[in-house]
């Protein structure tokens, strides 16, 4: 019981400082961050997303269990507004790791989508999956994608992973983000209280399950807003963008629905810049599979978290370290 609360004290304390950090947005990263010697230790930062998402949640715990278990390193969490942001902080030298969606990860490093040219990022490990979460005011009509013609849309924040999904899910469904629907690019804090208060009537997000700031939305309005089925979308966008888009499922339980909602899912990748070094990245990759279970105390979502896929993270390519890491847990 001791270590336990000794181990919740040290938890809390981590929280603090991640607020701090991402209040100031400052870092000093250290030697491994430029591929140097990681016996000198130094700060790490790691990239999150929105104050009420997933990746906010397991970045604190993760910088944490970097705190604790890696001597000579103190690591601290960032709120971002989330993938492609993170990508583009990772390749700046603003953060040391970054959590990214698969579909963000491979525009970087193949030079599409949101970035120009190609970016220098590898990744350390695969991680769960995020779910792409569409919910609608009961009383606006919305039954289908194509009914979100003309209305007020949040489509995530800029620089997101929610937002690159939204617009193509939307483009998918024959409609211009930036002509067919007034799109409000919010992060999901400011996007829940919109839905609260009725000035949007629809948001996309895409995030692990369960996400807090949709388990308040649904818990706060209950059956004043309904989840809406993206799945008739999902051929186009693995027809145009492949298997990195999934068919997945929102089951009932996860936020008190009356059935379960289909839906298209993406892998999360756990990201660095090219040249990190690679025992330092092969230590983390041992923290995230060893310690899950701590995670999962942060959210529910990290239980799908498996050794078994956390080397596929194409088309984005592993770093050195961690494929290492991972071989050697391949042949236990």
């Amino acid at each position: 019981m001791k270590y336990v609360r000794h181990r919740a004290l040290r938890f809390a304390a981590a929280c603090v400082v991640v607020l701090t950090v991402a209040a100031c947005g400052g870092r000093q990263s250290g030697a491994a961050a430029r591929g140097g010697d990681s016996a000198g230790g130094g700060r790490l930062t790691v990239a999150t997303g929105n104050t009420t998402g997933v990746y906010y949640q397991l970045g604190g715990s993760l910088a944490q269990l970097i705190s604790d278990d890696i001597k000579g390193y103190r690591a601290t969490a960032t709120a971002t507004g989330a993938s492609v942001q993170n990508v583009q902080g990772l390749v700046s030298g603003s953060y040391d790791v970054a959590f990214a969606l698969m579909d963000t990860a491979g525009d970087a490093v193949n030079g599409s989508g949101s970035f120009s040219q190609r970016q220098p990022v590898e990744a350390l490990a695969r991680l769960y999956p995020n779910y792409t979460q569409v919910l609608v005011r009961t009383d606006s009509g919305i039954a289908s994608v194509a009914d979100l013609r003309g209305r007020r849309v949040s489509t995530g924040s800029p620089g997101s992973g929610t937002e690159v999904i939204a617009r193509r899910i939307l483009q998918a469904a024959g409609l211009d983000a930036d002509k067919d629907v007034k799109a409000q690019r919010l992060g999901l804090p400011e996007t829940v209280d919109a839905m609260k208060d009725g000035t949007v009537d629809a948001l996309f997000w895409s995030g692990g399950l369960p996400t807090g700031g949709i388990t308040d939305l649904t818990t706060t309005l209950g059956d004043k807003v309904r989840f809406l089925d993206v799945s008739p979308q999902l051929g186009v966008l693995q027809k145009q963008y492949g298997e990195v888009y999934r068919p997945g499922t929102v089951p009932a339980s996860v936020y008190r629905q009356p059935a379960d909602v289909p839906t298209v899912a993406v892998p999360n990748l756990l990201l660095v810049k090219k040249g990190f070094d690679p025992e330092l990245a092969g230590r983390i990759v041992d923290l995230v599979l060893d310690h899950r279970a701590e995670l999962e105390r942060a959210n529910a979502a990290a239980r799908e978290i498996g050794t078994d896929t956390a080397a596929e993270t194409g088309p984005v390519p592993l770093n050195p370290g961690a494929r290492q890491a991972l071989a050697a847990r391949a042949g236990r």
